[in-house]
């Protein structure tokens, strides 16, 4: 098949291409955001994934999510996203988890040795949880914070979570973690951008969540890549310098 890294490989060297074979990386949440983070993370080259999502790929997903086709409605998440990594790169280590993560299965997930965890969830419990527990367990981790009602895409931003600001889902882990004591030392992906009243529906009826907002195709995608350039970026770094957190 030849080298499909040869380009990587001239932009990071031989060494950091190495760094990144030897990585292991956990990713959780495989929508909007999830997806294209696990594939750009995989097309770097990381040589171990392992992907945790227990939804299910909905109509309603085809404006924005990668692995979401006409095709693929019905499908299993995590095993359509494991199977697009796999023909990526043959030669991944990839684990699969397809179950809805909550409480001490989640705690027992990621306890295990990860070199960056993903936080690609979308809703505010079982979010706040991975973040913490990532922490608590000493992980690198980026969390991507709401792309919903956003359209602009030069105001996405890289910032310590003590530093992100005007972002409602933001707010609310920032709220939650402070209870548990924690302040800072999560990287986050945010857009300070305003959002419209308008295009956030109330759904009290719906399981996990009480508003749907709207969505534009590009921005999950970019919430995404922001989030795999954070992991890629550090993880190609001396390991005691990797430790900062990247600020833009």
């Amino acid at each position: 098949m030849g080298n499909w890294l040869e380009r990587t490989e001239l932009l990071l060297g031989e060494q950091g291409l190495e760094r990144l074979r030897d990585r292991h990386v956990l990713i959780v949440g495989l929508g909007g955001v999830g997806a294209f983070a696990a594939e750009a993370i995989c097309r770097s080259g990381v040589g171990r994934l392992t992907i945790a999502d227990g939804d299910v790929i909905q109509p309603s997903n085809i404006n924005r999510q990668l692995i979401a086709l006409h095709s693929t409605v019905g499908m299993r998440k995590a095993e359509v996203v494991g199977k697009r990594l796999m023909d990526i790169n043959p030669s991944l280590q990839l684990r699969v988890i397809d179950e809805y993560l909550r409480d001490e299965r989640l705690k027992e997930l990621v306890a295990e040795p990860y070199d960056f965890v993903v936080d690609a969830i979308d809703t505010l419990s079982p979010k706040v949880f991975l973040i913490m527990d990532a922490v608590r367990s000493g992980h690198r981790i980026v969390s991507s914070m709401g792309a919903g009602g956003k359209m602009d895409p030069s105001k996405i931003q890289v910032a310590d979570i003590s530093k992100s600001h005007s972002c409602r889902l933001a707010y609310m882990v920032r709220k939650r973690l402070h209870r548990q004591g924690i302040r800072s030392g999560i990287n986050v992906v945010f857009s300070p951008e305003e959002v419209d009243r308008e295009s956030i529906l109330h759904t009290p009826g719906e399981t996990n969540k009480l508003t749907t907002v709207g969505t534009i195709s590009y921005m999950p995608a970019l919430f995404g890549l922001t989030v795999a350039s954070v992991v890629i970026r550090q993880l190609i770094e001396p390991l005691d310098d990797s430790r900062n957190h990247l600020n833009e």
